[in-house]
């Protein structure tokens, strides 16, 4: 039956469910009943890997119902706030608040009002402290839990790395003390306890934090024996025995990533001292191509999906990547289905890789310089060999390529103005180099990133630069641009990449931040910078709190808020790192 309320709202396909391959269980019938959603459109949230891979591996489990949510539009907001509807999960349609578990991925800081909007939709208690044995465990998980304290007050607990082996132990063990929990036998702070004794699990509520009187933190420890008092890490060991989606959902609308997305590796052989992802996904490893041919060839079944995309932080290093795509080529050219690949490292495309990419598509490449001189590269430990590089582009362009992108990162330590000089001078020379070819310059487009010094990263002791700094260099750089029309710069807002750094690098005291930024109306912050800019700094004033405190350089003898996790390289290894660069110079 359709739901008239949705007549007046726009693309109703994000609220109805029922798309092709989900998966709808009986919700009475089920032991456990677990809602899983992203804080973001539908749009974006179905276009998360790890929410398909959490979706499928639940609902693979019997007594268990998972259905997804996904944070509402104005529009849809509007009309639940009116009373006119609910806050509803996809599949049977039923109210958060009904779940035992409403699980959270957390994939971007600045959603974070997003999720406290959605509890309150839901009419669940935004703070854990404030729930009790009626409302639902709030779980969060995904890339920003590797530093869980500035959504400490807002979750019962998180799960530190990679969730499908864990999350379906913590339903487990659930589900063996959830009648003793729901009949009042079990407290909720001691079903909490004997959740936390999974690995990987964190319970906030378990720990206490002291602070000097700066602000910095002097004390983080268990307030009971039965929390541990560092949480590690989890990750899958075998990709090809763990769990991944065949029945991929085909959604009614388009969505970000409208297509299959296959997964082929998890972590990076690289060392770029700027880059979190590669201590999130640590260790490096990989799925057979005999796994990955054949959850290929069920996914296109499933779903007659015409692009299938490899995914991984750096495709170029899977071990025989040519024959891999050389292969799946070959099995769906018939079926006119692309393979595509994401960005590749220069020295990649100069073997028979770039045949294979040549024959997929002819419009453009990407590549990931980082920064715009040797020496910076250097101080960042970005592997790019810029002789190499020229001799890809120049290939590229010699197959019929006819526009290149790259990537480039500012304020970044011990910047100088030739290092911004270095992306001008880099950017045209790769425009250049096609006359060669044709005679005519080529398209680049510069995608410019402010420096974000993330946790558990080398760089998480040096400074953020300055709003001031950002713009300053934003301005050289578009100078330096001016009369050259070929050569395309977009940069990211300097204020969104400053939030962005306060809260990823913030501790617990900053959920007072996030919940009146919450009440003050900001939603979909990465949409809509100068609406919210203004209440996200007076929230900050009023929680008597200093944003610069959170950007500024730390020593590597303090306390970080997300010290307790194990992330799977030591401190210790990435303070050498650390003293690598401030022997090449210092910071900024």
């Amino acid at each position: 039956m359709i739901d008239d309320n949705l007549l007046g709202i726009m693309k109703p396909a994000r609220y109805i469910g029922g798309e092709w391959n989900s998966t709808v269980k009986d919700f009475e019938a089920a032991e456990v009943r677990f809602a899983l959603g992203f804080p973001d459109l539908y749009e974006v949230g179905m276009s998360n890997l790890g929410i398909r891979i959490l979706y499928g591996a639940l609902n693979a489990m019997e007594g268990v119902v998972c259905e997804r949510f996904f944070a509402p539009a104005a529009d849809m907001e509007k009309l639940i706030r009116s009373g006119e509807r609910s806050m509803r999960s996809l599949e049977n349609g039923r109210e958060l608040a009904s779940f035992d578990m409403v699980g959270f991925s957390l994939g971007y800081e600045l959603n974070y009002p997003d999720v406290l909007n959605i509890l309150d939709l839901s009419g669940i208690p935004l703070k854990a402290a404030e729930r009790g044995i009626g409302a639902p465990l709030v779980i969060g998980g995904g890339p920003c839990a590797v530093n869980p304290e500035p959504m400490a007050d807002f979750f019962d607990l998180f799960i530190i790395g990679e969730a499908e082996e864990a999350l379906p132990e913590l339903v487990s063990l659930y589900r063996e003390h959830s009648r003793d929990y729901k009949e009042g036998r079990i407290a909720r702070a001691a079903l909490l306890e004997k959740l936390a004794s999974i690995e990987g699990v964190y319970v906030p509520s378990l720990y206490d934090v002291a602070y000097s009187a700066e602000g910095r933190i002097i004390s983080f420890s268990p307030k009971t024996p039965v929390a541990p008092a560092r949480i590690k890490k989890r990750f899958v060991g075998d990709l090809d025995s763990s769990f991944f989606p065949r029945d991929w959902v085909v959604p009614y609308i388009q969505i970000v990533h409208d297509r299959i997305t296959l997964e082929i590796m998890r972590g990076c052989p690289n060392r770029c001292r700027f880059c979190q992802a590669r201590q999130q996904y640590y260790p490096l490893r990989f799925r057979s191509a005999g796994k990955v041919k054949e959850l290929a060839a069920e996914l296109y079944k499933n779903t007659g999906y015409h692009e299938i995309s490899f995914s991984g932080l750096s495709i170029s290093d899977y071990p025989g990547i040519e024959g891999l795509a050389s292969s799946l080529m070959a099995e769906f050219k018939d079926k006119c289905v692309g393979i595509s690949l994401p960005s590749i490292k220069p020295k990649n495309f100069l073997g028979e890789l770039s045949k294979l990419i040549a024959a997929i598509r002819k419009t453009g490449l990407t590549f990931a310089p980082e920064a715009g001189t040797r020496r910076m590269r250097e101080i960042i430990g970005k592997d790019f060999d810029e002789d190499i590089f020229r001799e890809a582009v120049l290939k590229a362009y010699a197959a019929g390529y006819q526009h290149v992108k790259l990537y480039f990162l500012i304020g970044l330590p011990r910047e100088s103005s030739n290092d911004l000089e270095g992306i001008k001078e880099l950017s045209v020379a790769v425009s250049e180099l096609r006359r060669k070819i044709s005679g005519r310059p080529a398209e680049v487009h510069l995608s410019v990133n402010t420096l974000i010094p993330k946790p558990h990263t080398p760089l998480q002791w040096f400074p953020m630069a300055s709003l001031d700094s950002m713009l300053e260099k934003q301005a050289y750089i578009r100078r330096a641009l001016g009369g050259k029309r070929r050569v395309k710069a977009v940069f990211h807002s300097p204020k969104l990449s400053l939030l962005e750094g306060v809260i990823s690098r913030g501790d617990r005291r900053l959920g007072r931040v996030i919940e009146t930024v919450f009440r003050s109306g900001v939603r979909f912050d990465n949409w809509n910078e100068e609406a919210s800019w203004e209440k996200w700094t007076a929230a900050f004033a009023g929680a008597s709190l200093e944003a610069d405190f959170y950007l500024g350089g730390k020593s590597t003898e303090d306390i970080l808020p997300w010290d307790f996790i194990e992330i799977g390289v030591s401190k210790e290894s990435l303070a050498q790192e650390f003293n690598k660069v401030v022997a090449m110079g210092g910071d900024e």
